[in-house]
């Protein structure tokens, strides 16, 4: 029996620097075992603070394996361009969400449920979930 592809995630932040640790961090508290793709799209092309619709494009194409993409952001503009992308229905890959998820607790989640085989339904919730873990 084949196992089903997995969804991808995608991690959107301002800063270049802040994606690629948040992806590093889900990866090292994911577990072991194959673990679903993840990919950076954090500031501007030219590496500076800022939010690239190119750079979501390429993220989203590199984890896209059929099964959805999970797009988690930081903030302000990170949203109004994976939005805009979004409307514009032709550069994303079939069935991408922008999840309404913390990004650095929502990454984990979603990664830890994406390599498990959840569908993209089952991702966004676990990522969404993550608004409610307390800490304090």
């Amino acid at each position: 029996m084949r196992t089903p592809a997995p969804v991808g995630i995608v991690l959107v932040s301002h800063s270049g620097a802040v994606a690629r640790s948040v992806v590093e961090m889900a990866k090292g508290l994911a577990g072991g075992g194959a673990l679903a793709p993840v990919a950076a799209a954090g500031g501007t092309e030219d590496g500076g603070l800022g939010t690239s619709a190119e750079l979501v494009l390429r993220a989203a194409a590199e984890v896209d394996r059929g099964a959805g993409v999970a797009v988690l952001v930081d903030l302000g503009s990170a949203v109004l361009t994976v939005k805009a992308l979004l409307a514009e229905g032709d550069g994303l890959p079939r069935d991408t969400r922008l999840v309404d998820a913390p990004l650095v607790e929502g990454a984990v989640a979603a990664l830890v449920a994406a390599s498990a085989g959840a569908d993209l339904d089952a991702v966004a919730g676990a990522a969404e979930e993550a608004y409610e873990y307390r800490k304090g």
